[in-house]
């Protein structure tokens, strides 16, 4: 049965596949059975939702209004088809929300605490959403199901901070957050990001604010900054401004560097290379040094058919550093190859788990790109080489 509910909600039409059960004096709507929206139906929340049912199958309208605060919570997640946010506060989801249609933002922040990213609002395949702004967003985690790109409307308590992802392929799973805090002191985080840690022609790392990105597909990244990024404080040369990422494996901010920066200091937009983000704890803005500070050696020729003739990539200059790291990149930006204190292992076979076509068989022939880090001397290089078979 439907029992009575000693709240307001506004209402145009309500079909209920089961039950609901036991509203709790809390003043929440407890379902415990098996709650359904159907198409046309619009269903208005001014209480909280505890959601430990099936709640699945709709197809109308689920709103979320007031002036004081909700939360979502429950057992089981619930899937909503249209959502809708009008709520001067925030609405906290304390289980997974999933948005199969579409999410319209109008007042209010949908708030996941960040110390418990296993909550999260999830954009299911083909929903998207509209109206994201200042005044309403994702101020927590956010997700996509079964996308290949897509823009977070992620951000924090006072602005809407999104993450443009594009993906090589579809991601079953990608998850994002902003922060608006120093990564030298995370609040969310076991470790900290330390900004002094970084390859010597990367001049500075912002300590203004970073994004986590979570996902397996390589990907690109577009992240834009505005007057509260205080880039100024980074670099005085909008050019130099690249995207760099926390590896999980050197233990130091990294260069993520695509396209150009554009904009000014005060705002601007800024494209990274290809990268899996889960190879990386965090992302954010970081600016290149003096030239002088990245130093070219020669570009190469291999041909790896076993005739004992530049079968391998040889760089002599190694040999004043061994303790060293080896990065290849295809001309697409995927890394194709990595190694640390490398001695002429490469002869044309991929070694990471990035998506390689034709793994077995060995790389296209084509133009490379390295990047080689001499740690002993704290020197880096970059140039590229040409493969024939």
């Amino acid at each position: 049965m439907l029992k009575k509910i000693p709240y307001y909600i506004p209402l145009a039409v309500i079909v209920l596949a089961l039950q609901v059960t036991n509203i709790s004096a809390q003043s929440a709507l407890y379902n415990s059975g098996n709650l359904r929206i159907h198409e046309g139906g619009q269903l208005g929340f001014h209480t909280n939702l505890i959601n430990d049912g099936v709640f699945d199958e709709n197809n109308g309208l689920a709103g979320f209004y007031g002036i004081a605060p909700l939360t979502i919570s429950g057992a089981l997640p619930p899937t909503l088809f249209d959502i809708e946010i009008s709520n001067d506060t925030n609405v906290g989801l304390n289980t997974v929300v999933n948005v199969s249609n579409n999410l319209n933002f109008i007042v209010g922040d949908f708030f996941t605490p960040k110390d418990e990213p296993q909550y999260y609002l999830n954009f299911l395949a083909d929903s998207f959403y509209t109206g994201e702004s200042d005044i309403s967003k994702v101020n927590g985690y956010a997700t996509i199901t079964d996308q290949q790109n897509f823009t977070f409307p992620v951000g924090d308590g006072m602005q809407v901070r999104p993450l443009v992802l594009r993906s090589q392929s579809v991601n079953a799973l990608a998850k994002c957050a902003y922060f608006f805090e120093n990564p030298n002191n995370p609040s969310t985080f076991t470790a900290a990001f330390d900004t002094e840690s970084r390859p010597p022609q990367l001049g500075g790392v912002s300590t203004r604010e970073f994004w986590r990105l979570e996902g397996n597909v390589p990907s690109t990244v577009q992240m834009t900054w505005n007057g509260r990024s205080n880039m100024g404080e980074l670099t005085d040369d909008v050019a130099k401004i690249i995207v760099v990422g926390w590896s999980k494996t050197t233990a130091r901010w990294e260069i993520l560097a695509g396209g150009a920066a554009a904009g000014d200091l005060d705002q601007g937009v800024v494209v990274s290379a290809l990268f899996v983000p889960d190879e990386y704890e965090a992302i954010t803005f970081g600016a290149m040094g003096e030239p002088r500070d990245y130093i070219s050696l020669d570009n190469y020729l291999i041909t790896p058919n076993g005739d004992g003739l530049n079968d391998a990539l040889e760089i002599a200059e190694l040999e004043l550093s061994p303790n060293n790291h080896l990065l290849i990149y295809d001309r697409f930006g995927l890394k194709v190859f990595e190694m640390t204190n490398y001695t002429n292992q490469f002869v044309g076979y991929s070694n990471v788990d990035n998506f390689v076509i034709g793994r077995d068989k060995g790389l296209p022939e084509g133009v490379y790109f390295y990047v080689v880090s001499l740690k002993d001397l704290e020197l880096d290089f970059q140039g590229f080489f040409y493969m024939a078979r």
